[in-house]
């Protein structure tokens, strides 16, 4: 064998697959060991290859498991456990239950001590096979499918673990074709999926456009790992700003809180962890720029940034932002009142009360806005109801149920026709 070659085209599939050169020698190695087992091995034998990767020789070592009596079912055991028809291993390590002896696999703790005197009951003995170099076409044949099978497998295996690791991260995609409502994405290395429920409302997506998605999880198919991502998740945002605002991905600004309407507007609560730092001018940046690089990444749409605040008063007045706010009333069962200036009221509730939707998701608080002039009548009024129902409830007397005239003629029609009947 030519071995500069070989070590060559190894590390030209190394290179093309992504995986490394030692997966693919081992991958050629457990191939080798099938192809000797096919032609030279017998049912039930373990085999394994070692590839000299100087010199192009193989060595072939046959690995039985080593056993003591306790390890093991006797034969009336087995012949019981046949009965009652349960399943029987043949593989096993001591403490974990009895397995069924096979010669082929296993290999009695006395015979091992006699190769090995320091080898114990549990662990493998590795006997050297004699070489051969002369295999059939079935044995080749067999080699051949068990390396596509598994650098198939080792492909698969570092694609599911790249895109694991980048779960919750932003990555660059080109749109390879769309099927209905579902986006098929070409990320490089493997195909991602935005489904119709991620993607962004009057956004229109087109083969070979590219665009920046997020990637919510990843999980393993028989087909492969299946990428799911989403250009509508809030966090989308977040990872955005972390590419535009060198503060953000250091740490000093932090964001502490996304309300999201995909496709229409955005609400970022933002705090600074560092004296002297103005979180919303880290975020805007020198006029607007930084802003603006991820507003047209979205398409257009509106982002408010506001200051975060431990006082939830300040809070929520500064997410009502671009209303300016009189007063906060914090009431019970998590409820708050913001009464704004009368000519404020429809900024502060927003386009179909959009604005106040969003500074109640961002702040979690439920909140109403009201004018200065409608700030007292909902008071006063409950307050009259609630001593109206009172007075009506201590005078509440037991309904008298009187039949008018016509009533009582009526019935006496109806329960004579009854007796008729009967």
């Amino acid at each position: 064998m030519d071995i500069k070659n070989f070590i060559s085209a190894v590390g030209q599939i190394a290179e093309e697959k992504g995986i490394s050169a030692e997966k693919v020698i081992e991958t050629i190695e457990m191939a080798i060991a099938a192809a000797y087992k096919k032609d030279y091995g017998k049912k039930g034998q373990i085999l394994k290859a070692k590839l000299d990767q100087k010199t192009g020789g193989v060595q072939f070592w046959q690995v039985k498991q080593v056993v003591d009596e306790d390890m093991i079912y006797s034969e009336e055991e087995l012949a019981e456990l046949k009965e009652k028809g349960a399943e029987i291993k043949e593989e096993g390590t001591e403490g974990e239950g009895k397995i069924h002896f096979n010669p082929e696999k296993h290999i009695m703790l006395a015979e091992a001590k006699k190769e090995n005197s320091k080898i114990k009951a549990g662990e493998d003995l590795e006997t050297l096979l004699e070489t051969r170099e002369d295999y059939g076409r079935i044995a080749a044949q067999t080699a051949k499918q068990v390396i596509l099978q598994r650098i198939r497998e080792a492909e698969r295996e570092v694609v599911m673990n790249e895109y694991k690791s980048k779960e919750g991260e932003i990555v660059s995609g080109i749109v390879q074709r769309i099927e209905g409502r579902i986006i098929f994405m070409d990320l490089g290395k493997t195909v991602g999926i935005l489904p119709r429920e991620e993607q962004v409302q009057g956004e229109f997506y087109r083969p070979g456009q590219r665009l920046k998605v997020f990637v919510l999880k990843v999980d393993d198919s028989p087909k492969g790992p299946v990428v799911f991502l989403s250009r509508a998740y809030p966090k989308f945002i977040s990872k955005l700003f972390e590419l535009e605002v060198p503060e953000v991905s250091a740490g000093s600004v932090v964001i502490k809180s996304i309300a999201r309407e995909p496709g229409s507007r955005s609400k970022i609560a933002v705090a600074s962890t560092m004296e002297g730092v103005d979180p919303i001018g880290s975020m805007v940046g020198q006029r607007g720029t930084r802003v603006t690089a991820v507003i047209n990444e979205l398409g257009g749409e509106k982002i408010d940034i506001i200051e975060w605040q431990e006082d939830p008063e300040k809070y929520i007045a500064n997410s009502l932002s671009p209303a300016k706010v009189v007063e906060i009333k914090i009431l019970p069962k998590n409820k708050a009142l913001a009464i704004v200036p009368d000519d404020q009221i429809s900024l502060a509730i927003g386009k179909e009360g959009q604005n106040v939707r969003l500074a109640a998701k961002l702040t979690g608080w439920k909140i109403d806005v009201r004018s200065s002039e409608q700030a007292e009548e909902p008071v006063v009024k409950e307050t009259e109801e609630a001593e109206e129902v009172t007075v009506k409830e201590e005078v509440k007397e037991p309904e008298k149920t009187e039949e008018k005239p016509e009533e009582v003629k009526e019935t006496k029609k109806k329960n004579k026709k009854v007796k008729k009947d009967n």
